[in-house]
């Protein structure tokens, strides 16, 4: 299945987000869990969104528009970026302001690495998501990597969270069916009031 996606914008600051009233799914997870990748194999459309072997590049809200009613939005990733003290904070509160307060977000998809398991900054997200009443949705990642007998004691390691988990493989197209039908799902679930585009700032 390929998804009508496009890039459409960057925005650095919340007053330079779009004003549409697409429902809007963001991207989150640390720098290093692999979130360009995933996007790129969800949509199956090459290059999309940049990837690159220097974790932390994202440093903006990149909005792409998916299908004719909903919209992801990839986050600024989170935990290890290498970046000047200043921008790193700059970037923490663009991401906290848009979970926060944007009115078109309907859900989350929070990726782990699933070696990993959530930590602290995963369980802080999913208490902000949950807040607002928003849909989360867990992507285990790189499931590729783990051999059948570790799964189990995964899924444990995923239970404190809440949420259902869906395990993921950009490189093997592990679980991205499953993902996509979750995606198209909130246009139908979501659909009975749309949001209102953001007004002028």
């Amino acid at each position: 299945m390929k998804l009508d996606c496009r890039f459409e914008q960057s925005a650095a600051a919340i007053a330079d987000c779009p004003r549409w009233n697409r429902r809007e799914i963001a991207i989150a997870g640390r720098s290093n869990v692999g979130k360009s990748s995933l996007i790129n194999a969800l949509v199956s459309i090459k290059g999309l969104a940049r990837t690159s072997r220097t974790p932390g590049r994202t440093q903006a809200l990149n909005f792409f528009s998916l299908g004719g009613e909903l919209a992801l939005v990839d986050l600024p990733g989170y935990g290890y970026a290498k970046m000047p003290a200043e921008l790193a904070r700059q970037v923490s509160n663009l991401m906290s302001d848009f979970l926060a307060a944007r009115t078109n977000l309907s859900a989350v998809v929070l990726l782990i690495d699933s070696r990993r398991g959530p930590r602290e900054e995963e369980f802080a997200l999913a208490g902000i998501v949950r807040g607002r009443q928003l849909e989360l949705i867990v992507a285990a990642t790189k499931v590729d990597k783990l051999r059948r007998g570790e799964r189990a004691a995964m899924i444990k390691r995923f239970a404190p969270l809440n949420a259902p988990v869906l395990p993921c493989s950009a490189a093997a197209g592990e679980g991205l069916d499953a993902l996509r039908q979750r995606l198209l799902k909130i246009s139908r679930t979501h659909g009975i009031s749309r949001p209102r585009p953001e007004p002028p700032v």
